[in-house]
């Protein structure tokens, strides 16, 4: 055997056994998951939506539809012009901030984590399964976090704001993090949904269980569903 077909075959077996070794479930799926359109008008007053807003962490055994947690991801940070523009306001329009789902009962869409993509309003399979219970766990044991049907984590890349702003970079990140939470907050009560911004976590953990990259940094995590 040559020096070339030895290294072929090396590379060969040492996928394999990359393969034979990723734990079930691990496998990541790259093919996005359309969701539905979101809804750009409504019947619901923004003066309403401020009145009746609470922060909810008892949540009913009643599964979410796609289209409110379409809804809910598209408040957070979704496209609104053809230019890439967000529902939220971002320093230099520059958009540091990343969303994760983690799912445990949504109607249409399996138990897992997902990676939400903004200007094609879709869903990023990154692990299946249901992980409510390990990110329960990395934020100091709150049980009640694996009860809610599905969770938000709001994590940032600040390196996209400290290339123009350098120091204050982080400072803008983090008034970026509070105006999401508020959208989602107020489009969560637009649609008798409840949630509440959770920040006591432990920060290594809850990167590893969302599998965050190096360099993206768990900001919050905003559990939602119906109120019990």
């Amino acid at each position: 055997m040559s020096p070339r077909q030895r290294g072929v075959a090396q590379a060969l077996l040492a996928g394999l056994f990359a393969a034979l070794a990723m734990p079930t479930g691990a496998q990541e799926t790259t093919a996005a998951i359309a969701l539905p359109a979101a809804a750009v008008t409504g019947q619901v007053a923004v003066e309403d939506t401020l009145q009746r807003r609470r922060s909810v962490r008892s949540f009913a055994a009643r599964p979410l539809a796609l289209a409110d947690v379409a809804q809910v991801l598209w408040a957070a940070q979704g496209s609104t012009s053809a230019g890439g523009r967000r529902t939220v306001p971002s320093a230099g329009a520059l958009y540091p901030i990343e969303l994760s789902l983690v799912a445990g009962q949504v109607d249409g869409l399996a138990p897992g984590l997902y990676r939400y993509e903004p200007l094609s309003h879709s869903l990023i399979r990154q692990r299946a399964g249901d992980l409510r219970a390990a990110i329960a766990a990395a934020a100091g044991g709150q049980a009640w976090l694996g009860t809610a049907p599905a969770l938000l984590a709001i994590t940032a890349v600040p390196e996209r704001s400290a290339r123009r702003y350098g120091a204050r970079a982080l400072r803008y990140v983090h008034i970026e993090a509070g105006h999401v939470s508020q959208s989602v907050y107020l489009q969560a009560t637009a649609r008798d949904l409840g949630t509440t911004f959770v920040g006591a976590f432990d920060d290594a953990r809850l990167a590893q269980a969302l599998e965050l990259p190096a360099g993206q940094l768990p900001l919050g995590l905003m559990p939602f569903g119906f109120a019990r």
